[in-house]
């Protein structure tokens, strides 16, 4: 018997996120997921009157891949799937992985392969311009990082990404057009005070069209506008790696001193090359049921009543001009259970400890969305 949960999610995948609709080719990318949700997906793709495409992928293989790789054969997969993207109306990558840090012994100079060769062409170039989602897939491997049983995870997991995303769309709407009408920005929080400007630069709704879950407004600073210290209190994994208490301080936009758990990776990633040191994207997180830190950015960036700023590559929609092959969305939480903090529009406060205390945002409060 199909699992009613997956059915709800492969309908939101279809019909919500990626709105198929007749004749519509989507491409299915699961990685590591079981091939049960897979034929979920396309039956509801089918019924949409979509044509699904479908590839299967494994961490572990890929992990060999890049170990292999040399310019040409990378060149020759980013080439094929690259071929392949631009076929295709839309794109849903679910992505599941039975470890976490799979990719963790991958040399920093294979990394950098993938990312040029394979990743940025294929999926920044291609798959951003398309009607696309992704979302990981609930494993024991999740529920570890969650510090949580296998069953509680995956109760935790479709709540959340079965949220009411429509009903959260329209209460987003208030907070892009005030980051609109924006200049400066002031985040303050014990071991951070950061200050930028997003003037004249796009505010983009996240509501479930793209990422799931979602639950977040984003935009990006000017890129040499920030100025001061910001101390990261969620604990974070790029590319394999774990980093704990990534603080980073801000000189007209560029970091000129970091440090983490990882100081050696740390500084690796942020010499991958000069868009590395500036900063693609500025976000305000609130999914109501996300409350605390797993380790996975896709949960971790919309926990309620943090925020995120990253370094690297921004977003076509939110373009500040820098370009990198890196984007890390780091994490602040700014509720009382992580020391607290506040959000400053231009002189004026829109959110202390995690709650927004204006009236025009107050419908992202997490007992409003819930």
């Amino acid at each position: 018997m199909t699992d009613p949960r997956h059915v709800q999610l492969a309908e939101t995948l279809v019909r919500y996120s990626t709105a198929l609709g007749p004749g519509d080719v989507v491409l299915i990318e699961a990685i590591d997921v079981p091939h049960e949700f897979t034929r979920t997906l396309i039956e509801t793709a089918a019924a949409a009157g979509a044509r699904p495409l479908v590839t299967l992928k494994s961490q572990e293989v890929w992990r060999e891949l890049m170990l292999a790789g040399s310019e040409e054969q990378m060149g020759l997969i980013g080439g094929t799937e690259a071929h392949r993207m631009e076929r295709v109306d839309a794109y849903i990558g679910v992505r599941g992985s039975a470890n976490v840090s799979e990719w963790s012994d991958v040399p920093e100079e294979k990394m950098r392969l993938y990312n040029r060769v394979y990743w940025e062409p294929v999926h920044l170039g291609i798959r951003l311009k398309k009607r696309w989602t992704v979302l990981r897939w609930p494993n024991a491997s999740m529920a570890q990082l969650a510090r949580m049983s296998t069953a509680a995870f995956e109760d935790f997991y479709f709540r959340v990404c079965n949220l009411d995303y429509a009903r959260m769309s329209a209460a987003m709407k208030p907070l892009a057009e005030l980051m609109e009408a924006t200049d400066r920005v002031r985040l303050t929080a014990p071991g951070t005070d950061l200050g930028f400007s997003i003037a004249d630069i796009p505010a983009v709704p996240c509501d479930g069209h793209a990422n799931i879950p979602d639950g977040e407004v984003f935009t990006a600073p000017v890129r040499d506008s920030v100025d001061g210290t910001i101390l990261f209190n969620t604990p974070t994994l790029y590319q394999g790696v774990s980093h704990d208490d990534v603080r980073m301080t801000f000189e007209d936009g560029r970091i000129v001193d970091a440090s983490s758990s990882d100081p050696g990776h740390l500084t690796r990633v942020l010499d991958t090359d000069p868009g590395a040191r500036y900063v693609g994207e500025f976000s305000i997180a609130f999914h109501p049921h996300i409350t605390r830190p797993m380790r996975d950015i896709l949960f971790d960036e919309k926990i309620a009543g943090s925020i995120h700023f990253t370094p690297g590559n921004a977003y076509d929609e939110a373009d500040n001009g820098n370009r990198s092959g890196i984007h890390w969305d780091l994490v602040l939480r700014m509720d009382p259970a992580a020391g607290g903090g506040e959000i400053w529009f231009d002189d004026r406060l829109i959110r202390k400890d995690g709650r927004f205390v204006i009236d025009e945002l107050s419908g992202l409060n997490p007992e409003e969305l819930g």
